[in-house]
């Protein structure tokens, strides 16, 4: 029997794979200060060539079946069954336990092409992929999915796929890949999905907040969350859905939290990158998620910030 990456009988609370953003640095973050119970590897992708190696060096060096405790999940993004099995077992041979496939990412070749949120322009490809896959990976085998591709009851169509299949469990965003990001997540979508399959479903998309957060538990039967924007815009979310912070946190805890934040991220990006300029790229990659309206003026300082020192200098507007 597959071991799930998260403990039998609780509510995971997952930190969602976002490219370019969820580095290693930003998951031991995470790990230190709220410990999500599963964490994502940004998407790994997936090389069609034959006479390529599957997944390129640096991928390979951030596989692991865990990171700092926490269970890591490898997400692979890419298409045609021989690469995508030929990839699993790479990431395997470099110590991955659970392995997810990306069928959501909406943008660039991902939506238009056959990766990603591309996968469900050709549902019928689906049916050599998804079993192929379940062969090739011993440990747990997720799929992270959007409710479509223009039709957001295209998902309800592939849960017996998945289910005879062996999929152990499934990450839904209820938007199509045409939306992007668009309108609102359709948790609609989700209760319905919940309802109609036997396989745990970790509801994400538009969960900005813990009541948020609760009311969508609540209301779609779904077995955890995975929150993605919102934790990056609020980290401390994880501890206000296990009601370990306040909901709805004052401005004066608001301002000191993202202050320790970003010089921490500040701090662990030096480690991580080279040179100020990619250092400040990144941790405004963080900003770009930030929205508080009282704190419009300081953050816009922030942006504005052309070196490291200038951006520390600015985070004192924040206090």
């Amino acid at each position: 029997m597959t071991v799930l990456p998260w403990q039998p009988g609780t509510t995971p609370l997952m930190l969602a794979p976002m490219q370019g953003l969820t580095n290693r640095a930003l998951r031991a973050y995470f790990i230190e200060h709220v410990r999500p119970d599963v964490i994502f590897t940004e998407f790994m992708r997936v090389n069609t060539a034959p006479a390529g190696e599957s997944l390129n060096a640096v991928d390979r060096r951030d596989i692991a079946s865990e990171q700092d405790g926490v269970p890591l999940v490898v997400q692979l993004v890419g298409h045609g069954r021989e690469a995508l099995v030929s990839a699993a077992r790479v990431a395997q041979d470099a110590g991955a336990v659970h392995v997810n496939l990306n069928m959501g990412c909406p943008y660039g070749r991902m939506g238009g092409g056959m990766t990603g949120g591309g996968m469900l322009r050709c549902p019928g490809d689906l049916a050599e992929v998804i079993p192929a896959l379940r062969d090739a990976i011993n440990g747990s085998f997720s799929v992270k999915i959007r409710a479509g591709y223009d039709d957001p009851d295209q998902i309800l169509s592939l849960l017996p796929l998945f289910e005879s299949s062996g999929v152990d469990f499934l990450v839904l965003h209820p938007r199509t890949v045409v939306q992007k990001y668009d309108g609102v997540a359709d948790h609609g979508v989700t209760a319905r999905v919940t309802r109609e399959t036997r396989l745990p479903v970790i509801a994400n998309g538009d969960i900005r907040n813990a009541t948020v957060g609760g009311r969508v538990l609540g209301e779609t039967g779904a077995a955890g969350l995975m929150l993605g924007r919102g934790a990056i815009a609020d980290p401390l979310l994880f501890l206000r859905l296990r009601g370990l912070e306040s909901h709805e946190p004052g401005r004066e805890e608001r301002r000191t939290e993202l202050d320790r934040y970003l010089r921490e991220m500040l701090m662990r990006y030096g480690r991580l990158f080279c040179g100020d300029t990619q250092v400040l790229n990144k941790v405004k990659e963080i900003i770009a998620y930030l929205d508080d309206r009282e704190l419009l003026k300081p953050l816009k300082e922030l942006r504005r910030a052309k070196t490291v020192r200038a951006f520390e200098a600015a985070l004192a507007g924040l206090c």
